[in-house]
């Protein structure tokens, strides 16, 4: 393709990614008609229709999502090396995008950085609450935050939390009425608040784990929601039992207006992590903001070190 030919590739790509000359042409800075004269000009170069095009709509045709599918990516690719290449001479820049679940952006992301976002104005942080397994890469993320066991083999992961626990939850008037329950079992007799997610293609199964045993349990009851904040105002309320990170709850059994149940059953699992594609070459906003959330263990005590000392010398 003669090189002038890149720019009117360039022009379709972007028409077909807005699915419109108009919002194409804003972002480009460009005329509506002179974009479509390089799509026209394209087309005629390669002999093949690639946009339907409609008083009210303009989509690909079936060899211009080929086309889009096999092009779009590795312009972007390119973007993204030329801009990481630009960054590493200035200072830190630009906007990064993250998916995640409302957990992570509440516990993790919020209080990290918040704290040094004030020292790099220059750059912006668009987190987007998604349950669902966005595919970074396609959908323009920046990077994402999920559970450890849950990462794809060809991103680069960075460990943001320890390892967690899942509380079981309920309050003292809820169980004034009800009697705690032992085992996971006991559940079938309680009102249990339900988390749906679209990860799980339905209601999440409660996982307990006591030795080695490992029991799921579905629970049913009157709630159901698709986010943490209003589980937790469920059981506060006495509505029902809560299963939920022990983070999200853990001021309220200090202070009394949640109890826990079944703490035996409930054991530690993978923390979360930051993950975005090893192949891409990482902005330098990227680099500041994974370098904030990426977690350090705690110091030892003076104590606990000189203790595992003198047990060591027994």
């Amino acid at each position: 393709m003669p090189r002038d030919g890149y720019t009117d590739l360039l022009a379709f790509i972007r028409v077909a990614r807005e699915g419109s000359f108009t919002r194409a042409a804003a972002q480009l800075g460009v005329s509506p008609s002179a974009l479509s004269h390089s799509v026209r000009a394209l087309e005629a170069r390669m002999d093949v229709r690639l946009l339907t095009r409609t008083t009210r709509s303009v989509s690909v045709t079936e060899a211009g999502a080929r086309l889009y599918e096999s092009t779009a990516q590795r312009f972007e690719e390119i973007d993204a090396e030329l801009l990481a290449a630009t960054e590493r001479r200035k200072k830190p820049s630009g906007t990064v995008r993250i998916t995640t679940a409302e957990h992570a952006a509440n516990t993790i992301l919020w209080p990290k950085l918040s704290r040094i976002l004030p020292d790099h104005p220059d750059i912006t942080v668009e987190v987007t609450v998604d349950y669902t397994r966005s595919d970074i890469v396609s959908d323009r993320y920046d990077a994402g935050v999920r559970l450890g066991d849950e990462l794809a083999k060809d991103m680069i992961a960075v460990r943001i939390s320890p390892d967690m626990r899942i509380a079981v939850v309920g309050s003292p008037g809820y169980f004034a009425e009800k009697e705690k329950p032992r085992t996971p079992s006991d559940l079938a007799e309680h009102n249990c608040i339900n988390l749906r997610l679209p990860t799980h293609g339905g209601l999440l199964v409660w996982d307990f784990r006591k030795g080695k045993r490992e029991l799921k349990v579905r629970v049913t009851g009157q709630w159901i929601y698709n986010s943490i904040s209003p589980i937790v105002r469920a059981a506060l309320a006495g509505q029902g039992l809560g299963f939920l990170p022990d983070d999200a709850v853990a001021e309220h059994i200090a202070d009394g207006r949640l109890v826990r149940v079944l703490d035996d059953w409930c054991q530690p699992y993978t923390g979360y992590h930051l993950y975005y594609p090893s192949r891409r070459q990482s902005s330098g906003a990227l680099a500041v903001i994974v370098e904030a959330l990426r977690y350090q263990e705690p110091p030892r005590k003076a104590g606990k070190l000189a203790a595992s000392k003198r047990g060591a010398a027994t």
